[in-house]
């Protein structure tokens, strides 16, 4: 299944209606690689609906982290909260100076999450793992 099948079929999973606007949040989250907030969803997407309301945007992430399509990042030195779609385990870098969100692969953090499972009987639907600091285009603003 594609990314974007996924969500909208956790979306049908937690018996929400798939709508136009619900399936161009998902491909909106399942496309983005910039770990969007809801505001910046809402506006991305209002600008093909019009009728698109904030309450949808939401109630939509909250179904999908609910049962672990997406993950919630928290801020990224920003005070809004992000989003991201890709819950294979992975490390997320934040600038506190840009805000910029970025993946990086990690064996260890794959690792970890197997022993974690193995250990406790979970059956993880996601983790968080971010790091934050200065992106190297941020650290170069401040030397000049």
């Amino acid at each position: 299944m594609s990314p974007l099948e996924v969500l909208t079929a956790t979306l049908k999973q937690a018996r929400m209606r798939i709508t136009p606007q619900r399936i161009a949040i998902c491909k909106l989250l399942s496309e983005s690689d910039e770990h969007p907030t809801a505001s910046m969803i809402y506006e991305q997407v209002r600008a093909q609906y019009p009728s698109l309301s904030l309450a949808t945007v939401y109630n939509t992430l909250e179904a999908l982290v609910g049962l672990g399509a997406v993950n919630v990042l928290g801020h990224a030195g920003d005070d809004h909260v992000h989003y991201d779609a890709d819950t294979s385990p992975h490390i997320n870098l934040a600038c506190v100076s840009c805000h910029k969100i970025v993946d990086v692969e990690s064996l260890q953090v794959a690792s970890i999450d197997s022993e974690i499972s193995r250990a406790s009987g979970y059956k993880l639907l996601g983790a968080r793992v971010m790091y934050y600091g200065l992106c190297p285009k941020c650290q170069n603003l401040q030397i000049q």
